[in-house]
């Protein structure tokens, strides 16, 4: 019988007993387990938790209850989001089990309680049950594709920028096999080039210094459907890695360089993207060429000379930004910087062709042909634009054909249709004369034969 069954049947004093599970071993959390949980596994720091739970005072007044609202609790665990106790119990549980956890104050409300129910310096005595738990997503879209699991937090709340130089150890594992370990410094958006997929740059980026976690990528985050030769795995596969981070120096943020060092510094990572573009790494050249706009785009009462610098900067960082995410056949974001770079330059030759090459693939045959016919009028000795106009030309007149044929269709049904309707009226026309006729014959019929009847009786 659990305790909440047993408080049931009338309100009794709370036993004190358990094994203290306090890192201090001061006796300050008790844990009785009264149901066995299953599997091997326990919640680390950052886990989903969910449990149903009932807490008592010491007396056996019941102060709250999960079970009775008849909702499950939730909470990130080891994230201060409960009291003390909670989390240092939870992450003691399995799937399944039930325990009894009693609370000294310092370990729940201290000295100034949870009024009205709970008073100061009060000992709780709680009893919860672990359903189920599950590691902290760190995907942008909230896929689970990234999936960080803690087993050291980290120090203090610093974490790794993007630009920041990291030093970590890695283990890395395809299935149960491992198939990289190594101590490695490198700086954060060049992973790439040190074969560190884009999901553990991206996990690396929450981490503190000295955590120690486990990550688990999907195929997407990881090595994706080329694989990794060197490595031996093969396409699509999920892994996952052990890392600790040992220490990093975070890259100087917008608001902590002055305008020189801006300028400076865009023109680095310019070079350092079109390094990456040449060798086909267009997503790490993204980061760098992001990389000019965040630091200049909101920059205003610039002198001339540097206002220009500026604009010739962001203008390249969107044009080439535009560049990669056509060859990545990402035609959204590609439109977008061709916007942008469009803003500044209206006429800018790769701006109009880059936006057209967009449009074209988007199937807006429109609007691609304007922008290469403006390329056109304003560059005529543009060969590729000409060959891309010619393409517009033809897939609008085969567009063009696709619709004079489908709307041909469409009214021959519909003619078909009206022509069916017509002889179904016709036809119900016919029957309805044929039912009168008949109607007309059957009675003059049931005359002629009650007059016979009639005849007949007068004989008899």
């Amino acid at each position: 019988m659990t305790a909440e069954e047993t408080k049931a049947e009338g309100q009794q004093p709370i036993a004190v007993e358990g094994v203290d599970i306090t890192p201090k071993k001061d006796e300050g959390v008790l844990k009785l387990i009264k149901k066995e949980g299953t599997g091997d596994g326990n919640p680390m720091i950052g886990d989903k938790v969910f449990v149903h739970y009932t807490g008592w005072l010491l007396d056996g007044t019941k102060f709250d209850s999960s079970r009775d609202r008849k909702d499950k609790f939730t909470f990130d665990l080891g994230k201060g989001q409960v009291i003390k106790a909670w989390d240092i119990a939870l992450a003691t549980m399995k799937v399944g089990e039930i325990c009894q956890i009693i609370c000294k104050p310092e370990y729940a409300y201290g000295s100034s309680g949870s009024p009205p129910k709970i008073p100061p310096d009060a000992t709780l005595a709680f009893e919860v049950e672990l359903f189920e738990f599950k590691g902290e997503d760190l995907s942008e879209d909230n896929d689970g594709g990234i999936i960080r699991r803690i087993r050291v937090k980290g120090e203090g709340y610093a974490r790794p920028n993007d630009g920041a130089v990291v030093e970590i150890y890695l283990e890395g594992y395809c299935e149960d096999r491992m198939f990289d370990q190594r101590d490695l410094q490198f700086e954060v958006g060049e992973g790439d080039s040190h074969n560190i997929p884009s999901g553990l740059e991206r996990a690396l980026q929450q981490m503190e210094k000295g955590e120690q976690c486990v990550v688990y990528l999907k195929p997407k985050y990881g090595f994706g459907s080329d694989g990794n030769e060197k490595f031996q795995i093969p396409p699509n596969a999920a892994l996952r890695y052990e890392v600790k981070i040992k220490s990093f120096e975070k890259a100087k943020e917008s608001w902590e360089m002055n305008l020189e060092e801006k300028l400076e510094q865009g023109a680095i990572v310019k070079d350092k993207g079109t390094v990456f573009f040449k060798e086909g790494k267009f997503k790490q050249a993204i980061i760098q060429y992001k990389k000019i706009v965040t630091w200049l785009e909101h920059e205003s009462g610039l002198s001339e000379e540097n206002e220009t610098k500026a604009k010739a900067l962001l203008l390249a960082a969107h044009l080439n930004q535009a560049m990669c995410h056509l060859k990545l056949k990402d035609y959204l974001p590609a439109l977008a910087n061709c916007h942008k770079a469009l803003g500044i330059d209206i006429n800018n030759e790769k701006g109009l062709f880059r936006r057209g090459e967009a449009y074209l693939s988007m199937n807006d045959f429109e609007l691609a042909r304007a922008d290469f016919q403006k390329v056109l009028q304003l560059y005529p000795s543009n060969k590729a634009a000409k060959v891309q106009l010619a393409a517009c030309q033809q897939k609008i007149k085969e567009q063009h054909e696709k619709e004079k044929k489908m709307y041909a269709n469409m009214f021959q049904r519909l003619a078909e249709k009206d022509a069916k309707v017509e002889a179904g009226k016709v036809q119900e026309s016919g029957t309805q004369k044929e039912d009168v006729e008949m109607k007309e014959e059957t009675e003059a019929a049931l005359e002629n034969e009650a007059k016979n009847s009639s005849d007949l009786n007068t004989d008899a």
